[in-house]
């Protein structure tokens, strides 16, 4: 008997854009989501990054509902090749949850109410944010917005112990390019992350502009992108299996 859901696999390669190692591997990313058959999706990642130190390791479990809102998340994080901690995060109309451990934290619960609803729940992973931006009405065309995120951790890179964290974003529509990449040619969407309001700010600062190029197509999958600033880095989806 056949599965009823779909799968799509990916890998994601992370590139530097810095003089000093132009274009050399710093990470990479495989993802596997499924979209089951009452249009409930859930996307596992599992992220490396290598540059710059101290390294981290970032696995996910995302699910979301058949109208793309948040059910639950699982983050389990390494970094420096030490455990930084684990937790779960469970999402309901009027709040999020948090049970999540790690040796600079101990055990810690929180309840976050949410008044007046919020965007996304942002995860770190590249696949989660162009999965993210299926936000946007494309049908308006080039247009810019503000988002109201929750994630598990403020940080830049996500590399502090899972905890209830929220800020603003603005994400703009950019229009369509058709884009060629390792896994192949794609029509996309192209968007526009920007951190207008200071609403990231880790200890480098505010979130540089992140460009993402994500497929015109019901999956929503990653292509390729880049964050400027501070960060100099590049990225690029090198297998695709759906």
């Amino acid at each position: 008997m056949s599965q009823q859901h779909r799968t799509i696999a990916g890998k994601i390669l992370y590139t530097s854009k810095k003089p000093e190692i132009l274009d050399q591997e710093r990470g990479r990313e495989t993802f596997v989501y499924t979209r089951h058959s009452d249009g409930k999706l859930t996307l596992r990642a599992h992220c490396e990054i290598d540059e710059p130190a101290p390294t981290v390791m970032r696995d996910i479990v995302h699910s979301l509902d058949e109208n793309d809102r948040p059910i639950d998340c699982f983050v389990r994080l390494t970094v420096g090749d030490a455990f930084m901690g684990a937790g779960l995060f469970l999402m309901s109309d009027d709040a999020i949850e948090c049970e999540s451990y790690g040796p600079s934290i101990g055990r810690v619960s929180q309840r976050t109410k949410i008044e007046g609803g919020y965007d996304i729940f942002g995860t770190h992973p590249i696949q989660a944010d162009a999965y993210s931006t299926r936000i946007m009405d494309v049908s308006k065309g080039p247009h810019k917005r503000k988002l109201r995120c929750f994630l598990p951790s403020g940080d830049h890179r996500g590399a502090t112990p899972p905890l209830i964290a929220e800020g603003l974003i603005s994400l703009e529509y950019l229009g369509d390019e058709t884009v060629t990449v390792a896994a192949g040619t794609f029509d996309c969407h192209k968007f526009r992350f920007s951190d207008d309001d200071d609403g990231f700010v880790s200890k480098d600062g505010a979130h540089p502009t992140y460009d993402v190029w994500v497929t015109a197509d019901a999956d929503s999958i990653f292509v390729q992108g880049g964050v400027g600033g501070y960060m100099m880095t590049w990225y690029e989806l090198v297998e695709l299996e759906r």
